[in-house]
């Protein structure tokens, strides 16, 4: 029996990666029906939404599938920095005919709790992965007596080593050319990161368990590339982002076919965290990592009206274009084909375990 069959239970080494705000269950669906691991993001999801999406994907295949949550630690309020964040967006709202007062609410982001854990518990998906980090240590205890196999980031080395030593099955080796969100947890400093193919097999070489390439890879190539070098899977997430399942808006889906998306950047003008999108009109504007930003995931709810507006215009200027530096694998084809393309299969699922 192989390591990835142990670890995920999948066919093929290719992970999904979870992209919260453009897949539903559709796309986690496709991709483990594929003989991949599907992933849903639950950071922004209620605890009834999870368990609706869950029966959604248990109604459709008995494969394994994965849970992502966050485990970042929700920032007090900061009535002064949120007024100054506004202040300097005040002309886009001047632009666009809107009260820079309004509150449309941003996007919300829940950092792992109990409920959650008790959540998890009661669903039992076979693979639950973390961002920025792990739940403290008793939550973690709880997941993995239920039977939960735990993935989770690392940016570095350092975070590898944090991960394996509290209890992490599996590491998730994201290199700076990922799409969305960075991953660090022990230190803010970017100049720490380094490239996937830099990244992997140094932390290979460093722990135990299992390790997972994620980052610049839209190819099998790519995944055999990764595996050479000691992944056991990689997981994929710009490559599906054309894909027929996701919920990748028209505004968003014409920047990934267009010159535009060969300059990407990372940011923190979104959330108030470090993530990796398209360049557009607000990163031009309010600069790549700006101190005036509220903290994670605060940023957000200032820029929801602009967001809205613009894109009844058919702009992109303030929305988070999210996608990592290598496009090239993007295409409008089903998220099953995509699995199946990545595992360097062509035909149906075959029955050889990679």
């Amino acid at each position: 029996m192989t390591i990835l069959r142990e670890l995920l239970n999948v066919e093929y080494p290719v992970i999904q990666a979870p992209m919260a705000g453009v897949q539903d269950s559709a796309l986690t669906i496709a991709v483990s029906k594929a003989g991949g691991l599907g992933s849903l993001p639950c950071a922004m999801l209620t605890g009834d939404k999870i368990r609706e999406e869950v029966a959604r994907i248990r109604s459709a295949t008995d494969r394994p599938f994965n849970l992502n949550f966050f485990c970042h630690t929700q920032p007090p309020e900061d009535p002064e920095k949120e007024a100054a964040w506004r202040q300097s967006l005040q002309p886009y709202y001047e632009e666009l005919g809107l009260d820079v007062n309004d509150d449309a609410g941003g996007a919300s982001r829940r950092p792992f709790d109990e409920q959650t854990a008790d959540l998890v518990a009661e669903l039992k998906p076979a693979v639950v992965s973390f961002h920025f980090g792990l739940p403290a240590s008793d939550l973690l205890a709880y997941l993995k007596s239920n039977g939960v196999k735990v993935l989770a980031s690392a940016t570095t080395v350092a975070e590898a080593q944090w991960l394996e030593q509290r209890g992490a099955d599996a590491i998730i080796a994201q290199g700076i050319e990922a799409g969305g969100h960075r991953g660090h947890f022990l230190s803010d400093d970017l100049g720490l990161h380094m490239g996937t193919f830099a990244l992997l097999p140094q932390i290979v070489s460093r722990v135990k368990i299992p390790v997972i390439a994620a980052g610049g890879i839209a190819s099998a190539a790519g995944v055999e590339a990764a595996r050479k070098l000691g992944a056991v899977a990689a997981q994929i997430g710009t490559a599906y982002l054309l894909c027929t399942e996701t919920k990748t808006s028209s505004i968003h889906r014409a920047a990934l076919q267009s010159e535009q998306a060969s300059h990407t950047e990372i940011t923190n003008v979104f959330s108030g965290r470090p993530a990796r999108g398209i360049v557009n009109r607000l990163i031009r504007e309010q600069g790549l990592l700006s101190t005036r930003v509220p903290d994670f995931p605060n940023a957000a709810a200032a820029l929801a009206p602009l967001r809205s507006e613009a894109e009844k215009r058919g702009k992109g200027d303030f929305s988070p274009l999210w996608a990592g530096q290598n496009t090239t694998g993007c295409e409008e084809i089903s998220a099953g084909e995509m699995t199946l393309k990545l595992a360097g299969e062509r035909n149906t699922p075959g029955s050889s375990i990679r």
